[in-house]
C-alpha cells in the first residue's frame, strides 16, 4: 500500500508539473506571436511617422530581449519592457490620424490587442498552475516524495517593478530633433 501511494504521489507531481511546463509553452507561445506581429506594425507606422525613429528602436530592441531570454524572469523582465516600447508607440499614433484609418494598422492593431489579451490569459493559467504545482509540493505528506525525487517550486510570471504605471509619453521631444 505504501508503494501504492508513493508512486500515486510520484505520478501526482509529475503530471502538475507537466501542467506548469505546458501552461508556461502557451504563455510563450503568445510572446513568441505579439513578437512576429512587431515588425509589420512598427513598418506601418514608420511610413507615417519616419521621425520617431527612437521609439522604433526601442521596441525592436525590446522585442530582441524578449525572444532571446531564457527565464521566467527574464522573460517577464523583456516582456515588461516590450509592453512600455508598445504602449509609447502606440501613444505616437494618435498624433496621426491617417494611420489610425489605414486598414494594415488597423488590423495589425486588433491583432495586437488580441495578442495582448491572449497573453494575459496564458499569464494567469500558467501562474494557477504553479499554484497548484508548489501547494502540492510543500503539502504533506506529498512533500516527502517531492524532496525524495527531486521536484522543486516553479517562479511565477511576474510583472516588473512600476508594471501598473502608465509609460510616459513625450511628444516634445520630436519637435527638439
Amino acid at each position: 500500500m505504501l508503494v501504492a501511494y508513493v508512486l500515486g504521489g510520484y505520478n501526482g507531481l509529475v503530471a502538475a508539473e507537466e501542467d506548469v511546463n505546458g501552461k508556461w509553452s502557451q504563455v510563450e507561445n503568445q510572446l513568441q506571436r505579439r513578437a512576429d506581429l512587431i515588425p509589420n506594425l512598427v513598418e506601418t507606422v514608420k511610413g507615417y511617422a519616419a521621425h520617431e525613429q527612437e521609439i522604433f528602436t526601442e521596441v525592436t530592441r525590446a522585442r530582441e530581449k524578449l525572444i532571446s531570454a531564457g527565464s521566467v524572469v527574464e522573460k517577464a523582465q523583456a516582456e515588461a519592457e516590450l509592453s512600455s516600447a508598445l504602449s509609447r508607440l502606440l501613444a505616437i499614433v494618435e498624433n496621426y490620424p491617417n494611420l489610425k484609418a489605414d486598414a494594415n494598422f488597423r488590423q495589425l492593431s486588433d491583432e495586437l490587442v488580441g495578442t495582448e489579451n491572449r497573453i494575459a490569459v496564458a499569464r494567469m493559467d500558467y501562474n494557477n498552475a504553479v499554484q497548484r504545482y508548489n501547494s502540492k509540493i510543500r503539502s504533506f505528506p506529498t512533500v516527502i516524495i517531492a524532496r525524495l525525487m527531486g521536484f522543486d517550486k516553479k517562479e511565477y510570471f511576474k510583472a516588473e517593478e512600476g508594471a501598473k504605471e502608465a509609460p510616459k509619453v513625450d511628444f516634445d521631444k520630436k519637435g527638439d530633433q
